[in-house]
C-alpha cells in the first residue's frame, strides 16, 4: 500500500502546506485502489497505526532547510531524518521520532520520500505566504510525478485544478 500523508497545522501559515496539498490532492485526483491519502495534521505518534502495512510512505510538508521561501525540495534517505530533527514541538512528535518507532514495531516502510517547500513563517495565521502559496502547484506536481514513478496512476477529476489550488483558504469557528 502507498500512504501519502500531510503534515502541519492548518492554523500556522505556511506550516499549513501539507494539509493543504493533501485537499487539493483530493479534490484535483482519483487515486485507485491500494494508495490512501491522510491530513496528519499535527498528530504524531497517533499516526503509527495508518503505518501498517504502507510499502511506500510519501509525506508532503512545510520544512525548515534554511533555503528561500518557497524552494521546493524532494528529500529520500537520511536527508528524511535531518530535514525533521529540529521539528519537535510542545504540540507533536516529530517526524523522526514516528518513523523511528515503526521501524522498533516493524512498520517502516521500505521508501520514504517527502515532497515540501521551504517556509517563510509559522506564525499564527491563516493565509500562507505568497511564495509558499505560489510553490503549492509545483510541490503537487512534484507528488504526482512521484506516485507515477511508484507505478502509481492518478486519473485527473475533469480539470480541477484552479478550483482544488485556489479554493485553500481556511476558516476557523469557535
Amino acid at each position: 500500500m502507498v500512504l501519502v500523508l500531510g503534515l502541519g497545522n492548518l492554523l500556522m501559515t505556511d506550516d499549513a502546506l501539507g494539509g493543504r496539498i493533501i485537499k487539493a490532492l483530493e479534490a484535483e485526483y482519483e487515486l485507485p485502489a491500494g494508495v490512501k491519502i491522510l491530513d496528519g495534521g499535527t498528530l504524531g505518534l497517533d499516526l503509527l497505526p495508518y503505518l501498517e502495512g504502507v510499502e511506500k510512505l510519501l509525506i508532503v510538508d512545510a520544512l525548515n532547510m534554511g533555503a528561500r521561501p518557497g524552494t521546493i525540495f524532494r528529500l529520500v534517505g537520511e536527508e528524511v531524518a535531518r530535514a525533521f530533527a529540529g521539528k519537535l514541538s510542545v504540540h507533536q512528535m516529530g517526524l523522526q521520532d514516528l518513523l523511528a518507532v515503526a521501524e522498533l514495531q516493524g512498520h517502516l516502510p521500505g521508501e520514504v520520500v517527502i515532497w515540501g517547500a521551504q517556509s517563510g513563517s509559522v506564525e499564527m495565521g491563516l493565509d500562507m505566504t505568497r511564495p509558499v502559496t505560489a510553490a503549492m502547484s509545483r510541490v503537487l506536481d512534484g507528488v504526482v510525478s512521484e506516485l507515477v514513478a511508484w507505478g502509481v496512476r492518478p486519473i485527473p477529476s475533469r480539470g480541477r485544478r484552479a478550483e482544488g489550488l485556489q479554493n485553500q483558504k481556511w476558516y476557523a469557528t469557535f
